[in-house]
């Protein structure tokens, strides 16, 4: 296993997310679609399905996909990310470049996906809630702590689970299919019971790789990218993941 290994598994993996996630929400949301309007529950089976399907195909990295679950493994100790990839500054910089590259290419892929109804007369919102996140009721501080609530949960369930960690050997496991589905029945879940309020970015990659490539596509009246909320589902998810990892040594089998 090599580090350029884990670069391709993870940007290939989160590739796979962004590029069913977004298109779930495109489906729902932009006019002259087959499933607009579906509604939010929808949504959240779509990105659980897309990260059951981005976890199987990055196997070889031990499917994070996310920077919230990269610093979770590493606040809860583990000496390896995958058998032969020690946990140290590289390391974690190769994991999440590559999950910011790979949802800044899944979200491109979307757009390709859906570029008739990119370029119809959609509501200027609606394109940018294909790529990101936003708040109903906007209130950083409020909308911090739901995303790191939100986050803790699905860092916290992931390492008690087992699938990303050996309590003996502080080596992580890959994750094969049972373990992916797990996760994302857990995604559902989340975004079922607290999706509503900020749309469960729970994932940095996930919400400012899309959100950069938004500002840079050739979309037709597409508004402003809304910079001014983006560090809250940057930072949200990290605090959630990384207190997730540490409380993980106190809650958890040793």
């Amino acid at each position: 296993m090599s580090l350029g290994t884990v670069f391709l598994s993870e940007v290939v993996g989160t590739a796979m997310l962004l590029l069913l996630g977004g298109g779930v929400v495109a489906n729902n949301i932009l006019p002259k679609n087959k499933g607009a309007g579906t509604g939010f529950l929808h949504v959240n089976w779509g990105w659980g399905l897309a990260v059951f399907a981005g976890v199987l195909v990055s196997y070889k990295s031990g499917g994070h996909l996310n920077p919230a679950v990269t610093l979770g493994l590493v606040a809860a100790g583990n000496n390896e990310f995958v058998p032969g990839i020690a946990v140290n500054a590289m390391s974690i910089a190769t994991y999440i470049s590559a999950q910011m590259v790979g949802a800044f290419i899944g979200a491109v892929l979307c757009w390709l996906a859906y570029k008739k109804q990119f370029d119809d007369d959609a509501p200027a919102g609606a394109k940018l809630g294909v790529f990101s996140t936003g708040p109903e009721i906007r209130n950083p501080l409020w909308n911090l702590v739901t995303e790191a609530i939100g986050t803790f949960v699905l860092v916290l369930v992931v390492l008690a689970s087992g699938n990303w960690g050996d309590s003996a050997t502080k080596t992580p496991a890959g994750l094969g299919w049972l373990g992916a589905l797990g996760v994302a029945l857990l995604v559902v879940g989340i975004g079922a019971s607290l999706g509503g309020p900020t749309g469960y970015a729970i994932n940095p990659a996930r919400d400012l790789g899309p959100r950069i490539a938004h500002a840079v596509l050739p979309i037709p009246n597409k508004g402003s990218s809304d910079w001014g909320y983006s560090w809250v589902p940057v930072v949200g998810p990290i605090i959630g993941g990384v207190l997730a990892g540490l409380m993980s040594g106190v809650l958890l089998p040793a």
